[in-house]
């Protein structure tokens, strides 16, 4: 009976040192992105299903998310995830652009037309080339994910290009810009969080901006008009969630599989929210006043038009193989 006892003893002493072994040898990741946390926004959740799953999956994983620019600014998170300094970031790929200039090609007018779109293009091989530089950088894509944008304006509904002309206006990237230029437009650059006050001191006549921005900075206060994306949107950025391939690399088969299981249920949310922030847009300034539009597929044309000679010109002059990338994208249908 004694020799029982101390051998039912042994056996729980083991197990509590075998769960805290396994708790001491859990590792830790950290997760960060720009927007803020726990008030709804789909990049933050994006990130969060990351945690979740990861953690339900039970292999030693933990998960720490840091929003609203707490842990870094949000250009410094690719070279801290290069660095293995940063394991997960939601990160919109135009900001390494400085670093790889074709990642601008992912904020390029007129390449992505609407979300189905955007699903296709994910297997193209034009996004085939944009994840080898990602990998070959030392970044590991866990889920794509697109938004969509769209314009305002105080003064009349923007569709065409022939209705852009002598509007000075706020683009999204260099890339617009040029493209607005191009169709007459004037150009007054800055942040999505100064749209508001430009519109309302008449510095800006118009904005393009995400579907999430128009809504969140309640710009809808300030236009008489809305370009909602639509089936032909002409706004549209990468914003993949990714990690460092150092972190990656280090972590056992099991929990590499755990995240890129948990990568596949944020992706799919991501599409669904993504549509949804476009309805809630929609919805917002439909019950503010304003009148929203949709371009059709000719007046998308006509500014793939323009882009073809600005934008894409010059991105195709800067950037080695740039034409090719930039055909890769529009033969995507």
């Amino acid at each position: 009976m004694k020799f029982n006892m101390i051998t039912a003893a042994l056996g729980v002493a083991i197990g509590m040192t075998a769960v805290t072994a396994g708790m001491a040898d859990a590792k830790n990741l950290k997760a960060s992105h720009q927007w803020p946390g726990g008030k709804g926004d789909v990049r933050d959740e994006m990130v969060q299903i990351i945690a979740r799953e990861v953690g339900k999956a039970d292999v030693g994983l933990n998960v720490k998310v840091y929003p609203g620019k707490s842990l870094y600014k949000p250009k410094e998170q690719w070279g801290a995830m290069v660095k293995g300094q940063l394991d997960i970031s939601a990160f919109p790929l135009a900001y390494a652009a400085g670093r790889h200039p074709e990642f601008d090609a992912t904020l390029m007018p007129g390449l992505v037309k609407n979300h189905d779109h955007a699903k296709r293009l994910n297997d193209s091989p034009f996004m085939d080339d944009i994840k080898k530089i990602i990998n070959d950088a030392g970044i590991v894509v866990l889920a794509d994910a697109w938004l969509a944008g769209g314009f305002a304006s105080k003064k009349n509904c923007i569709l065409g290009p022939d209705t852009m002309k002598g509007q000075v206006t706020r683009a999204a990237g260099k890339a617009f810009e040029q493209m607005l230029v191009g169709a007459k437009a004037s150009i007054a650059s800055m942040p999505s969080s100064e749209i508001y006050s430009a519109l309302q001191t008449g510095v800006l006549d118009a904005a393009n901006t995400s579907s999430g921005s128009f809504v969140s900075y309640r710009i809808y206060e300030q236009v008489k008009c809305l370009t909602a994306p639509g089936a032909n949107a002409l706004w549209f950025m990468y914003e993949p969630l990714l990690m460092s391939k150092k972190s990656f690399d280090k972590l056992n088969k099991d929990q590499q599989t755990a995240l890129m299981k948990a990568g596949d249920i944020a992706e799919e949310y991501f599409f669904s929210a993504a549509k949804s922030l476009d309805d809630k847009l929609v919805k917002a300034y439909k019950d503010a006043g304003v009148e929203v539009v949709e371009m059709t597929s000719d007046q998308a044309k006509a500014w793939r038009d323009i882009a073809n000679e600005t934008s894409y010109k010059t991105f195709a002059k800067k950037v080695k193989g740039g034409d090719v990338l930039i055909q890769k994208a529009l033969a995507v249908e």
